[in-house]
């Protein structure tokens, strides 16, 4: 099923019956968040705030900004305002899972003006502003549990105290990459997007068929120039690289799932041809399928 049209989420309808801690004062700047999987919570969209995401059950394909990727137990991300994400499992049983996601949301603007009365809070400023490109961390998903634990249990002040101490681990980390192109404000454009959202999710529905540019730009009744415009301005990326892309992150849980031959995940996935697949692999990856397949079987 494709993915809903992406929404600029406002906080005020961020509350409890959603799973977000009660708010108070303080609250305001460091809420919280767990849900499982399905839940309105998951869905293509974008907000003003800062997000910490831990998933804790189920794998499946992530989506941050022009970024597209796999996530499993322990993938942990941190992203910025405005810049679109998702987590779609699919490999969660049909009767759903009723924990998946931990996620700490809060707000720039209390750090940055308190950080010009207190220094100490400057060191924090580069980690936000790399969030603007989103940031995977490696090799901390056990220290970070142990943080969601505590700023789950704790409120007000002490909630404070220990959030910004995990601020200045993450700031301090040295395992990460980033994972989008700075995203375009999509603010002053709504209409575009919402578009893009629904090509996206006819792309994730239908990767494995022989798509091309001028046919989803006739299913969806837009022009060939004005579809290359908007897609490109919109996810950082043309049609093609973007299908690859998504392609790719398709074979590669099969890969790592499967034991089906590279030669038939690469038609799985939509390539009509294994060395073509081998080589737009070894672009995305920086390796063949197989040295992908390899070297995740070695690392377990």
């Amino acid at each position: 099923m494709a993915e809903p049209p992406p929404c600029r989420e406002d906080p005020q309808y961020r509350n409890a019956e959603l799973g977000y801690s009660p708010s108070s004062e303080l609250e305001r700047l460091v809420r919280y968040v767990s849900h499982g999987t399905p839940s309105p919570l998951i869905r293509w969209h974008y907000h003003d705030d800062y997000e910490i995401h831990l998933v804790v059950a189920t794998s499946g394909k992530m989506f941050v900004g022009d970024y597209i990727g796999t996530f499993e137990p322990g993938n942990l991300v941190m992203t910025g305002p405005k810049l679109p994400h998702n987590w779609i499992s699919t490999n969660a049983p049909p009767e759903g899972v009723a924990l998946r996601d931990h996620c700490i949301v809060f707000d720039r603007s209390p750090i940055e003006r308190a950080s010009a009365l207190i220094s100490e809070l400057g060191e924090v400023l580069p980690l936000l502003d790399r969030c603007a490109q989103g940031i995977e961390f490696f090799g901390m998903s056990e220290c970070a549990a142990e943080y969601f634990a505590r700023i789950r249990a704790s409120k007000d002040l002490a909630r404070l105290s220990v959030f910004l101490d995990f601020l200045s681990v993450l700031g301090q980390w040295k395992e990460f990459r980033l994972l989008s192109n700075p995203w375009v404000d999509t603010a002053d454009d709504p209409a575009s997007m919402t578009q893009i959202d629904s090509i996206v999710g006819y792309m994730n529905e239908h990767y494995s068929d022989a798509l091309t540019m001028p046919r989803v730009a006739k299913h969806f009744d837009i022009s060939r120039s004005h579809f290359s415009r908007i897609f490109h301005r919109r996810t950082g990326n043309t049609f093609s690289s973007f299908l690859t892309q998504l392609r790719i992150s398709r074979a590669c849980q099969l890969l790592v799932k499967s034991q089906d031959p590279v030669s038939a995940i690469c038609y799985d996935v939509g390539f009509n041809n294994v060395a073509n697949f081998n080589r737009r692999f070894r672009d995305v990856k920086g390796m063949t399928p197989t040295a992908f397949r390899r070297k995740f079987a070695d690392s377990r």
